[in-house]
């Protein structure tokens, strides 16, 4: 087996795998389904927000990095991702499994430099051959999708690109990301677990980079995100919205996101209806928190609006496409504090959005 702690060597790895566990319980099927299938040159990162004795001894294989007691997901997310040095970061949650080639599959995709990040198919536990997901959506109205294909049968071996939609980023449980385009703060919390990948998927949007579905990325689901309360689950969706709509058609968004909270309101009643409005309206009572985003957000797009002009003038106002022999380097980017890049846009960015080790 290849050496999964290259960092400590000095030698900064490809690809580092960060496997946040809240806890212990379904982390030694994740950590296996990763060394048995593991790409040569990685490192293996197991954040844990409780102890662990390790009683196979595979410390020398794995880096363990304990996260706050009681930490969420996101915070095991961002302790792992701070704590790694690949230049893709490969997220996948303790209880999620890799499958065979499943990392190298992912990894060919960042050749093109506009990729920023890589979606995996998620197969289900007990049968592999059908598709459950790939990835997330967001929509204008605020509301965060599970892209699940138009089938509910869909298998493998009849997978196209056309039985999914284009998704807005990789779930946070399971989803490749070239490390640099992730902002130093990592994921938000703002909007709790369940929808912090739609949140970082509205600055992605806004930067004009390519988020892509890789086929051969297979892993295998594990288990779901408990929802919180409905006054959690209003509070947290109201500013996905709120944080989102710099990014979106105004007038639009605000249409559609009318239509959103009554469909919300539909789904939480008879019970949770009024806790779910009541945890909405908080967060218009803390408007002033998103009004950082918005300016984040604008930035991101005046920055991808010049790289497209200049672009333009640097080709006649021609697009040039090279098919072979040759793979653009990209840029190194200066430090920001928001996060970039999911539609194509030519040339690479100017400004670093890579999180501080």
């Amino acid at each position: 087996m290849p050496s999964s702690t290259p960092s400590r060597s000095g030698h900064a790895p490809r690809l580092s795998i960060v496997i946040p566990a809240a806890d212990v319980a379904t982390l030694e099927d994740t950590l296996v389904s990763v060394l048995e299938n593991r790409p040569a040159d990685c490192e293996i990162v197991a954040v844990l927000a409780v102890p662990y004795a390790d009683p196979w001894s595979i410390g020398d294989e794995v880096r363990f990095v304990q996260a706050p007691a009681g930490a969420s997901v996101v915070d095991c997310v961002n302790v792992g991702m701070a704590s790694s040095g690949g230049e893709i970061v490969h997220i996948l949650r303790a209880g999620w499994r890799a499958t065979d080639g499943w990392a190298e599959a992912a990894l060919e995709q960042f050749a093109d430099p506009d990729v920023t990040a890589v979606v995996p198919l998620t197969v289900a536990a007990g049968d592999r051959g059908r598709v459950v997901a790939a990835g997330v959506r967001r929509t204008s109205g605020g509301r965060s999708v599970v892209n699940a294909p138009a089938r509910r049968d869909q298998r493998i071996d009849t997978f196209k690109a056309a039985s999914v939609a284009q998704p807005a980023a990789p779930a946070l449980e399971a989803g490749f990301w070239r490390a640099e385009a992730v902002p130093a703060s990592g994921f938000s919390k703002a909007c709790g677990d369940r929808l912090a990948a739609a949140d970082m998927a509205a600055a992605v949007a806004c930067m004009g980079d390519a988020v892509v579905v890789e086929p051969a990325c297979q892993v295998v689901e594990g288990p779901v995100t408990k929802r919180g309360s409905w006054f959690t689950e209003g509070l947290h969706a109201e500013r996905l919205f709120w944080r989102s709509l710099a990014g979106e058609q105004p007038i639009a968004a605000l249409v559609a996101h009318v239509g959103e909270v009554i469909r919300h309101a539909v789904a939480a009643a008879p019970l949770g209806t009024l806790a779910m409005l009541a945890g909405r309206l908080a967060c218009l009572l803390q408007f002033g928190s998103c009004l950082g985003r918005a300016r984040e957000l604008n930035a991101l797009q005046a920055e991808a609006g010049a790289r497209r002009r200049a672009a333009a003038d640097d080709t006649g106002g021609q697009i040039v496409r090279i098919d072979a022999g040759h793979v653009p380097g990209r840029p190194k980017r200066r430090p920001a504090a928001v996060a970039g890049s999911v539609s194509p846009a030519g040339g690479g960015r100017d400004s670093s959005l890579r999180r501080s080790a």
